[in-house]
């Protein structure tokens, strides 16, 4: 017979070795890195460095950079549409950049930590479509 307290005990050991130690420390250095670059994007778009800091409002900022009503962001809640709107918003936010389908598909959606600081700290120029 499975107690609860095993379920418990068995949960908080899987969320531990997942999100602590190092693996803990890698995640959190890649969102410091994100959140440089956000910063860079942002300020380039007009908009206040600082809001790359709070992960659901960078989100709805990086949706209007795009292009799009920030209240979009909802469709990130439905699984599968999630997907694919994400990559409308990286070929779009691309685009407002100056960059082509292949450089938002594979640098702004896969990798967007190098993407968004080739973009932030790059010559790229915002230019709303």
């Amino acid at each position: 017979m499975i107690h609860a307290a095993d379920v418990t005990d068995a949960v908080d050991s899987l969320w531990g070795s997942l999100f602590g130690g190092a693996t803990g420390f890698v995640m959190l250095a890649i969102y410091v890195l994100v959140v440089v670059a956000l910063w860079k994007v942002f300020t380039k778009a007009g908009y206040p460095g600082i809001l790359a800091i709070i992960p659901i409002v960078n989100t709805i900022f990086l949706i209007k950079i795009a292009g799009m009503s920030g209240w979009l962001v909802l469709l990130y809640l439905i699984p599968i549409v999630n997907l694919i709107f994400a990559i409308v918003v990286a070929i779009k936010l691309g685009a407002n950049f100056g960059k082509g389908g292949g450089f938002s598909f594979f640098l702004l959606w896969l990798l967007p930590f190098i993407g968004y600081f080739i973009i932030g700290l790059g010559d790229a120029q915002y230019r709303r479509a």
